[in-house]
């Protein structure tokens, strides 16, 4: 199936009101969602005879910055019988006035992949899903303050008097950079 026929499949079931915009590309074209609506699309999508995306292939979170105020997840779904792609894209507010974290509901029921990635988002991106199994860290240290990919991010000078920052280890080091790279 096409992009186009999957979003009219999309529109077909569940109305206007839950893809709020789209990126038509050659490369990679994607739907932007309604939040709320995630759980429902994506087990539709997963169960749906005619599209059945077994595969959750990718899933990322985004931070569009203070600026723009809006951090986003995108779905990269793939279908193994039927050899088609679709991407799906939510955004919610960056900053929250209650200092929760931006929260998407999870898909983790829908694609068991779903479980290491929203994991991995929640930690470097710092994006909750609520009803997500366990929801923890995955790859910094459970008492890791803050989430390393934020945009404002400020790295800690020492973590349990280990120093962090280590960008300029090789030349701190005595280690020649041979790549010509600017520093």
């Amino acid at each position: 199936m096409t992009f186009a026929e999957i979003k009219d499949l999309l529109l077909t079931q569940f109305g206007p009101t839950v893809i709020l915009g789209e990126e038509v590309h050659p490369l990679q074209s994607y739907a932007l969602l309604a939040v709320w609506a995630l759980p429902e699309v994506a087990e539709f999508l997963h169960d749906e005879e005619q599209t059945y995306f077994d595969f959750l292939s990718c899933l990322t979170g985004v931070d569009n910055g203070p600026e723009a105020g809006t951090m986003e997840v995108i779905y990269h779904l793939y279908s193994i019988p039927y050899n088609h792609h679709f991407a799906l894209k939510v955004q919610v507010p960056r900053n929250l006035p209650d200092q929760n974290l931006p929260a998407v509901p999870t898909v983790s029921h829908v694609w068991r992949s779903a479980d290491w990635h929203e994991r991995e988002v929640y930690d470097l991106v710092g994006i909750s899903f609520p009803d997500h199994p366990d929801l923890r860290r995955i790859l910094c240290a459970a008492d890791w303050e803050g989430h390393p990919l934020r945009k404002d991010y400020t790295w800690p000078a020492e973590y349990h008097g280990i120093k962090v920052p280590y960008d300029r280890h090789n030349e701190e080091n005595g280690v020649k950079n041979d790549w010509n790279l600017p520093s």
